[in-house]
């Protein structure tokens, strides 16, 4: 009898790792940005992605303007923006106006006024070239159905010498691996400059080439 629950339990467990796994690969095949409804998840904490290591590798500065892709409810946003004052922005693209709003919300509840939101597609950024000194997107890239499209868009909007941080973890089923992202980002036109992080977790900084 014991045998058999014990037998009923490894069952269940690989049940549950091969619907894991199924849910997983049609994630990876069908990337999606993440519903505002599930926008929770956005504020938990990302140990391998931290707000200070991407501070340190986007160098902000003042009367810089910087543009942030996917900012979700704004976990880094708001530490990026004041650094840009006085004279800089932070302008925020995003697919869904909702995500946008919830960030508008929480700057002007902490008194932030240099930031712009725009409702767009990474694949297609409403700006004129050479517009940014600098821009980011973490765990946003794997989301996006044409990455390298997306990438080369990063790169044209980009003043010349741009920086870019990307960042990217687990357990995001979208995760776009370290290498396959250097390849991507260098196919677009940057170059690699410094990467902290691991195999759960990482930014990566690159500059137009």
């Amino acid at each position: 009898m014991k045998s058999t629950r014990m037998l009923a339990s490894l069952f269940g467990i690989a049940g549950l790792a091969a619907l894991g796994a199924v849910w997983t690969m049609r994630q990876r095949n069908n990337p999606a940005a993440c519903p505002f409804g599930q926008r929770f998840f956005l504020d938990l904490p990302r140990p391998f992605m931290r707000r200070e290591t991407l501070v340190a590798l986007l160098e902000p500065a003042p009367r810089e303007r910087v543009l942030e892709i996917g900012p979700g409810t704004g976990y880094y946003s708001l530490d990026i923006v004041p650094r840009l004052a006085p004279g800089g922005q932070l302008d925020l693209l995003d697919i869904q106006q909702p995500m946008l709003d919830e960030v508008r919300q929480r700057a002007a509840s902490s008194g932030i006024a240099n930031i712009q939101t725009t409702r767009g597609d990474a694949q297609a950024l409403p700006f004129p070239d050479a517009t940014f000194d600098a821009a980011f997107l973490v765990a946003t890239l794997g989301e996006i159905p044409d990455k390298g499209l997306a990438l080369r868009e990063v790169r044209r909007v980009l003043k010349p010498d741009g920086r870019l941080v990307v960042g990217e973890g687990q357990p995001d089923p979208h995760m776009v691996a370290s290498a396959a992202l250097r390849a991507l980002a260098i196919e677009a036109g940057f170059r690699f400059e410094r990467h902290e992080g691991n195999r759960f977790g990482f930014l990566a900084r690159f500059r137009v080439a």
